[in-house]
């Protein structure tokens, strides 16, 4: 019997490529999927707007409605308590997949035994025109974390269990890189070289946003990873130039 995969997609009020992010896992080769969308705003009219979309789906989806926003972090570790599937797969709203992201991804960590892993993937812009690439190193440690996060979130899968003792946190952004970090350093993270995602990069995006990735790195090396000050604000100066090499090297 195959595994269930529970795809998690939290929805705000951006709904430009909503259709082709949720097509693209109904449309996948492997089948033992539920979805699960979490909305996580209050105004109306963008609630009816998305209802409406999976309606247009014509396949059972489950909607969860915030009362309040909790931001994307929050949101999916609410849905994650919630998923009914061994493995947990996270999805932006603006993201899309390739029709065997699923399949080769649950083959990839069953032949070699692991509980995490995440895939190369392209970046395109609002046209869906290409724009870059990441390639996906195939073992992540924990000082590789430390120097620069290579993970892509929309490219990873994982067993529930333990994403519910890493889950993410509150940070408005890199709300994810505590939660590799706290796992990498029990175990390696392994990456599949194939680019089994499209990444949007908008303009109006938390993840474009520079200044506030700053701020969150520093919380999660000070806070969370509880490095002194000094420390912490060398880790954001690597973290940050290896952010900017990185960019320089994913262009086409």
């Amino acid at each position: 019997m195959t595994s269930k995969i529970s795809v998690i997609i939290p929805s705000y009020n951006n709904f430009i490529f909503f259709e082709r992010c949720i097509s693209s896992v109904i449309n996948q080769t492997y089948k033992n999927i539920e979805i699960i969308i979490i909305f996580d705003h209050g105004n109306k009219k963008d609630l009816k707007t998305l209802k409406s979309i999976l309606k247009k789906k014509q396949k059972k989806i489950k909607l969860i409605i915030n009362s309040k926003n909790l931001g994307a972090g929050l949101s999916r570790n609410k849905a994650a308590k919630l998923a009914k599937g061994k493995y947990i797969a996270f999805l932006d709203s603006d993201d899309v997949w390739t029709r065997n992201k699923l399949k080769h991804q649950l083959a990839f960590m069953k032949k070699r035994k692991i509980t995490i892993s995440h895939t190369s993937y392209y970046i395109i812009d609002e046209n869906d025109v290409k724009i870059g690439s990441q390639i996906a190193k195939y073992k992540q440690t924990y000082q590789n974390l430390l120097n620069s996060c290579d993970i892509g979130l929309s490219s990873l899968m994982i067993e529930k269990n333990l994403f519910l003792r890493n889950k993410f946190t509150s940070n408005k952004t890199k709300e994810d890189y505590a939660s590799w970090l706290k796992i990498a350093k029990k175990m390696d993270i392994y990456g599949l070289n194939k680019p089994l995602l499209l990444w949007r990069k908008t303009r109006n995006s938390l993840s474009s946003n520079t200044t506030q990735k700053v701020i969150d790195a520093f919380d999660i090396y000070y806070r969370k990873e509880r490095f002194n000050f000094l420390n912490s604000t060398y880790r954001v100066i690597i973290l940050s130039f290896n952010y900017f090499m990185k960019k320089l090297k994913q262009k086409l």
